[in-house]
């Protein structure tokens, strides 16, 4: 409104007079004052659509000298303007642990805080955000990635209101340089994934990287290749900042490097409001097979805790950590399995989309009706996936409300925080989900979690398996009994007697670490010696063969006996090219890694300068994960 009537209000029955003669100014003018009891600027959209006019209208009203027309510039980052404070008391266990990192933080520039799964690290990062802020300082809070973010940002609105940003890979070109211009601006708060470590900031002097020990921090394609936690690390320095590094299961160079004194080392050993632990039972497949108790791949005593939980009013999380129905489609006549035409690894039916799937390459194909190989048509789905387990669960529970968590459920920008408000909002009450449900999820009202298959997650070929293993029981297990009364977490397997099923029941970080840390040291892996992976691609595996004998000879002969290999990796062709790999195991020290970095660009220069060679592709992963 123009004056004076936007300062005077009771003068608008003389605009209404200068309206009279014409309807349709009078219903907009009338629209207009509607809108404007609640907000003092009204979209033009806005006021078409309420009174069915058009732009001429808008104008006379202004020629008239009743509206006043402008543009305004609106930011496309997310506001939170009617957010209530939300006000705690933080424990004794939480003063001290603030306490504590206050005092290791005058002495050293990045602490681990290791605290139990629900011991309330992040009302402790809340804290040390508080006093940031109110400092006029930047804070920065990496996490692993855009799935953890729905219930943290939910959280830190409560709180920080519009002095919080967030950044990920899902928002638009658009919103991405809105948000840049708010970091230039000395926006107080930002979360975001790894990429939000690129930002503009000004005034960086806090990053906090929660679930430090997620894979998800490590980026792998496209390059350049990097791990987030390490490049906040070095952020920080740069910018003379602290970093925080949380997690109830640290990533074993981390805690190494609190013992080595690197890094300050802060503990929470119990939970939140003195819930226990959940009670861990560790049950065994072949044990309930013999006994014939299996409902497909429910054990009795998984179904049983399932029901006697929902009766409670209670909810429950699945995990397995393989998605869609089944990996392996195959004919029982003579053995053919349905492969990628792109990539040596077989493909995985999916139900929901009626079609086979690669998940390396994203190739699809119908499923065939008969075997190409013998034409019989005793085609069998092997293994399962968290599709069906979601199915079959339906069938022995027909009256629980079931929900699925996965890449195939979660695709569209809001599927995930959907997922997560019906499932706090108790409409969902068994969640079936991989690794997804396993990250930093708070909820009060699960009773029961269920590992499918432990085995699975112990035996991948990799010497961080048993790690992996540990972090991800560790987790998903801390999903149970949150709030009001201790949860139950039912494994899975046939290996009942792994080391890690053991510490996984205690609840034993420092067991395992200790034990893991031997072997590491050992066989000469890291946190003892830093890990470079070599990956050589082509198309040809005959050239491919012939330019790796030139590579690696270069190489052999300056680094000796620190190359391993070149071997085949255990999927030797992914996307049409055939892969090759060799390892290095280097001394850390700086002087050892700075020769290697330049011996590397020398190998991979002389062979691409060698006639034919020149095609293939060389990718170097230092610290690979």
């Amino acid at each position: 409104l123009q004056e004076p009537y936007a300062t005077e209000p009771i003068l608008l029955e003389e605009a209404f007079e200068l309206t009279a003669r014409s309807k349709k100014q009078t219903e907009a003018l009338l629209a207009f004052v509607q809108i404007y009891k609640t907000q003092k600027h009204v979209r033009k959209q806005d006021l078409y659509k309420m009174a069915g006019v058009d732009s001429s209208v808008l104008k006379a009203l202004e020629k008239k000298s009743i509206f006043e027309l402008y543009d305004r510039e609106v930011s496309r980052v997310a506001t939170y303007e009617d957010i209530l404070v939300e006000k705690f008391e933080l424990t004794n266990h939480q003063k001290t642990a603030i306490a504590e990192l206050k005092e290791k933080f005058t002495k050293k520039n990045t602490v681990l805080l290791h605290g139990v799964t629900g011991s309330g690290k992040t009302r402790v990062y809340i804290e040390l955000i508080e006093e940031a802020i109110k400092k006029g300082e930047q804070v920065l809070y990496l996490l692993p990635e855009i799935a953890l973010t729905t219930q943290i940002v939910a959280r830190l609105q409560k709180i920080f209101g519009n002095d919080i940003a967030v950044y990920h890979s899902r928002m638009s070109n658009n919103e991405r340089v809105d948000l840049w211009k708010s970091v230039l601006e000395n926006k107080p708060i930002i979360l975001g994934a790894r990429s939000a470590l690129f930002l503009p900031f000004k005034n960086l002097k806090l990053i906090i990287v929660d679930e430090e020990h997620d894979t998800s921090f490590k980026q792998y394609d496209p390059a350049p290749r990097y791990h987030a936690r390490d490049s906040a690390i070095f952020l920080a320095h740069l910018h003379q900042a602290k970093t925080l590094l949380g997690t109830a299961t640290p990533a074993l160079e981390t805690y190494q490097n609190t013992q080595e004194g690197k890094y300050g080392l802060v503990e929470m050993k119990q939970r939140f409001g003195g819930i226990q632990l959940p009670e861990v039972v560790i049950v065994n497949v072949a044990d309930e097979m013999k006994r014939k108790k299996m409902s497909s791949h429910f054990t009795s005593v998984l179904l049983e805790e399932l029901v006697a939980a929902l009766g409670r009013g209670e909810q429950a999380i699945l995990f397995q950590n393989r998605r869609g129905y089944a990996p392996t489609l195959r004919c029982t006549t003579c053995g053919w399995v349905r492969e990628c035409k792109n990539c040596d690894v077989s493909m995985t039916y999916h139900k929901q989309f009626n079609n086979m799937r690669c998940h390396y390459c994203g190739y699809q194909q119908k499923i065939p009706e008969e075997c190409p190989a013998c034409g019989d048509r005793n085609l069998t789905i092997k293994g399962f996936g968290t599709e069906k387990i979601e199915d079959e669960l339906k069938i022995y529970i027909p009256e629980a409300k079931i929900a699925r968590m996965d890449y195939d459920t979660v695709r569209t920008k809001y599927a995930h925080a959907q997922i997560i408000n019906d499932f706090e909002e108790k409409r969902i009450d068994v969640l079936v989900g991989t690794q997804m449900v396993t990250k930093g999820l708070d909820f009060d009202n699960v009773g029961v979690v269920g590992v499918l298959s432990a085995d699975q997650l112990m035996s991948f070929p990799d010497f961080r398996s048993s790690e992996r293993g540990f972090q991800l029981m560790t987790q998903v297990s801390g999903r149970a009994g949150r709030k009001k009364k201790r949860g139950k977490v039912i494994i899975q397997a046939f290996n009942v007697a792994h080391p890690v099923l053991g510490e996984v029941l205690q609840n034993d970080f420092h067991r395992f670490f200790e034990r893991e840390i031997e072997e590491r040291k050992l066989f000469s892996y890291p946190p003892f010696q830093r890990l470079i992976k070599i990956t050589l691609k082509h198309k040809d595996p005959r050239l491919l063969n012939e330019g790796t004998k030139i590579y690696a000879k270069f190489v052999k002969e300056r680094l000796g006996f620190r190359m391993i290999g070149p071997a085949v990796p255990g999927i030797p062709r992914v996307r049409g090219s055939f892969l090759l790999e060799i390892f290095l195991k280097m001394e850390k020290d700086p002087k050892w890694l700075a020769y290697a970095k330049a011996l590397l660009i020398e190998a991979r220069h002389q062979l691409q300068k060698t006639k034919g060679f020149s095609g293939i592709r060389v990718n170097v992963d230092v610290d690979p994960s």
